[in-house]
């Protein structure tokens, strides 16, 4: 093998390593981690029955990463008295055994966050201004047993249908007067309240509903 056949073999091998580093990056800049809020939303599972309820949640399958997904459900009556809540991350469904009647209807709310899932592959996807925001929504519905004829039959139904709604703050002019956050509770990786762990990842919940995740080292 001649040195001119070598030196165009080696201009071949360069040509094709930059096409492939071009392709690689563009695929990785249009790779969509999320979607807005509103092209979100939850949905009653053909097992939940009288007494127990099972709701999907498509953020869970939309939204990545996927193990910064936290949800965080509340269940309250007509009165405003909460009969059902529970944080869980990383998790497309919650399930729960109920002893409320059926003839109540049940206010169901959800907000979801997710910080390193950021919309502007999105906005940039469809020609619109890049904002940096993460993934901060509010879902809020009723659920209520339906019934039906002639076969008798029954369900729990969401009533509305709500898709979900973005909690970002826009943008406006001039300084904002940012509040102090509170924290409310620490969550482990399967979503349980904890008061204080080491050599763990957490998931510190703040009143404003950010989520800030940590690595706790044993002092």
């Amino acid at each position: 093998m001649n040195r001119e056949t070598i030196s165009t073999m080696k201009q071949h091998a360069y040509l094709l390593i930059a096409f492939v580093l071009g392709v690689s990056q563009l695929s990785e800049a249009q790779v969509i981690t999320c979607v807005p809020c509103d092209m979100l939303g939850m949905s009653v599972n053909v097992g939940s029955q009288e007494t127990m309820i099972s709701i999907y949640h498509s953020g869970q399958y939309m939204t990545h990463p996927q193990d910064q997904n936290v949800f965080m459900w509340e269940f309250s009556d007509q009165q405003g008295n909460i009969v059902y809540e529970e944080t869980i991350v990383d998790e497309q469904q919650i399930s729960f055994a109920h002893n409320w009647p059926l003839t109540d209807t049940i206010n169901v709310s959800v907000h979801f966050v997710n910080e390193e899932a950021n919309l502007d592959n999105w906005y940039n996807s469809e020609g619109l201004p890049l904002t940096g925001n993460s993934i901060n929504c509010l879902f809020e519905d009723q659920l209520y047993w339906e019934t039906g004829e002639p076969t008798p039959w029954g369900s729990w139904t969401f009533i509305h249908n709500n898709p979900g709604v973005d909690l970002n703050a826009p943008t406006g002019i001039g300084s904002p007067v940012v509040a102090e956050k509170k924290l409310i509770k620490t969550l482990d990786a399967l979503g349980r309240e904890v008061n204080r762990t080491t050599n763990q990842i957490l998931f510190y919940i703040y009143d404003d509903g950010s989520v800030e995740k940590r690595w706790l080292l044993e002092e």
